[in-house]
C-alpha cells in the first residue's frame, strides 16, 4: 500500500502562560535537588542522563505530533481502495504506460487473475489490522512510557534500565514495522499469469498493490433545494483528474409504492451532479464511488450524505 499524505502538520499547542512553565520548572528544580540529596553522585548522573535518554525518545520518535500523524494516516488508509497494478518489471509504479497495459493484459489468464485479486484483497485486510495492532502498540507503549518518565521512582533507571531499553527498543521497531506496512506490497504470483501461447513476445510481469485516495462529498458546496439537489465531490489530497464516479440515490422512508420508485444510479464523469425531481420536504441519501474497475480489490468505504429537501411554500390566499 502506497500513502502520501500532505497538509496533515499537528496542531499547534495550547500554551496557558508563561506562569505555567515557570511553577513547571520550579517543581523539577526542587525535585532534582531533593533527589540529588538522596543518591550518590554517580548513582545521580547515571539517573539523570537516562531519564534525559527517555525523554528524547518521547519527544522525537513516539512524540504526540507523530502519534497524530500516524493515526491521521491510519484514518486515511481506512477509507482508500485498493487496486492491483499490473507491470512489465522494467517500468516502476506510477509509470503506466497505456499503450502497454492493454496489450499486456490481452495475454492475461482471467481466471489466475482473479485468483490474484483474491489473493491482493485477503494481503490488503491483513496489512490494515497490523498497521492498527502496531498503531495500538505505540500508543500503550507512549503511555507506558510517560506514567515512568513521571514517577518519582528512581529504580526503573537504575536497577532496571535494561528492562526500559528492550521496551525502547520493541517501540523503535514497531515504528519501522509500521512505515514499512505503508510501502507498496508487491505481490508473488504462484502460477504463471500469462498462458503459454505467444508467452515469449510479451515481458515479465509483476503485481503491486496500490492505493487511490477516497471519493469524499464537499459538505458544503452540496446544497439541497425543494426539488432538486445540487452535489459537489472530490478526491482527497490529490488534484482534480478525469474520472468516472457512480451516484446513488434513494428516498429514506418512503411512504407507498410510488415513493419507493426515487432512487437511482447516475453515471457521472465529473465532480458535479445534480438530481432532479424529488420530492419536497424529504430526506434522501446519497452515495458516491468511482465506477468499479477491472483491477479493483478492496475497498472498505463509500461516502455517504444525506440532505433533506426544502418544503413548499406556503400558499397565499385566493385572490378576490
Amino acid at each position: 500500500m502506497n500513502l502520501q499524505v500532505t497538509g496533515l502538520d499537528p496542531d499547534g499547542m495550547k500554551l496557558d502562560g508563561p506562569q505555567c512553565f515557570l511553577d513547571q520548572e520550579e517543581a523539577e528544580e526542587a525535585e532534582e535537588a531533593e533527589g540529588r540529596q538522596l543518591l550518590e553522585p554517580e548513582t545521580w548522573r547515571a539517573y539523570a542522563e537516562r531519564r534525559n535518554a527517555l525523554r528524547k525518545f518521547l519527544t522525537s520518535a513516539l512524540s504526540p505530533q507523530l502519534l497524530k500523524r500516524h493515526h491521521a494516516h491510519m484514518e486515511l488508509l481506512k477509507k482508500c481502495s485498493y487496486h492491483l497494478e499490473l507491470l512489465p518489471k522494467h517500468l516502476a509504479l506510477g509509470d503506466q504506460n497505456p499503450r502497454v497495459l492493454p496489450t499486456t493484459f490481452q495475454f492475461i489468464d482471467p481466471q489466475k487473475f482473479q485468483r490474484m485479486k483474491k489473493v491482493g484483497a485477503a494481503q490488503t485486510k491483513i496489512q490494515l489490522q497490523l498497521l492498527g495492532e502496531l498503531l495500538q502498540q505505540l500508543d500503550h507503549g507512549r503511555s507506558e512510557l510517560d506514567a515512568l518518565l513521571e514517577s518519582p521512582d528512581p529504580q526503573p533507571f537504575l536497577a532496571g534500565w535494561r528492562l526500559v531499553e528492550q521496551r525502547l527498543a520493541d517501540l523503535a521497531a514497531a515504528t519501522d514495522s509500521f512505515l514499512a506496512t505503508m510501502v507498496p506490497g508487491r505481490l508473488h504470483a504462484k502460477h504463471r499469469l500469462v498462458s503459454d501461447v505467444n508467452a515469449t513476445k510479451i515481458p515479465d510481469i509483476q503485481l503491486t498493490l496500490s492505493t487511490k485516495m477516497p471519493v469524499t462529498f464537499d459538505r458544503k458546496e452540496s446544497v439541497a433545494h425543494q426539488d432538486w439537489v445540487s452535489l459537489r465531490w472530490f478526491v482527497t489530497l490529490q488534484p482534480a483528474v478525469p474520472e468516472q464516479f457512480e451516484l446513488c440515490y434513494e428516498l429514506l422512508d418512503p411512504q407507498t409504492q410510488q415513493e419507493c420508485l426515487q432512487c437511482g444510479i447516475f453515471p457521472v464523469a465529473a465532480f458535479t451532479f445534480d438530481v432532479r425531481n424529488l420530492l419536497p420536504n424529504r430526506s434522501y441519501k446519497f452515495t458516491i464511488k468511482r465506477v468499479e474497475g477491472y483491477t479493483l480489490v478492496y475497498e472498505p468505504w463509500l461516502d455517504s450524505l444525506t440532505l433533506q429537501t426544502r418544503p413548499r411554500p406556503p400558499e397565499g390566499p385566493a385572490p378576490p
